[in-house]
């Protein structure tokens, strides 16, 4: 599992993720204590080092532009990020972002996780 630390936070997300194209595949992300106002988490994905693209915020809302197959939901400490019918261009790194208030300070944090190849996802 990767966990970042950042005071008091810790958000935990699985290893690494291996799909076959065409299944679904969910990833998780858990933060050690709810987030600001119970949706504040987002989910990038990164390709290649590439810079990361924003799929969803406020938990469940995805950008303009992106594909119905990526879904977001949870709610509090605990989210998953859903591709439903993984395509070869998904493999890629993904990222939950977690932002917390703190003694009246906001902290931003987050997780990683790796989709990799496997089965049609080189």
């Amino acid at each position: 599992a990767h966990k970042t630390m950042k005071g008091q936070i810790t958000v935990t997300q699985p290893g690494a993720v291996s799909s076959a194209v065409g299944a679904t595949v969910s990833i998780k992300c858990t933060t050690s204590q709810d987030v600001h106002g119970n949706n504040h988490l987002a989910w990038y994905q990164q390709k290649d080092g590439g810079v990361p693209k924003r799929l969803i915020y406020y938990a469940s809302t995805r950008e303009s532009g992106i594909p119905a197959r990526f879904t977001g939901s949870g709610s509090n400490s605990d989210f998953t990020l859903t591709i439903s019918g993984v395509q070869a261009e998904d493999a890629a790194v993904y990222y939950c972002q977690s932002v917390h208030v703190i003694n009246s300070q906001y902290l931003l944090t987050g997780g990683t996780q790796h989709l990799q190849g496997g089965a049609g996802i080189t």
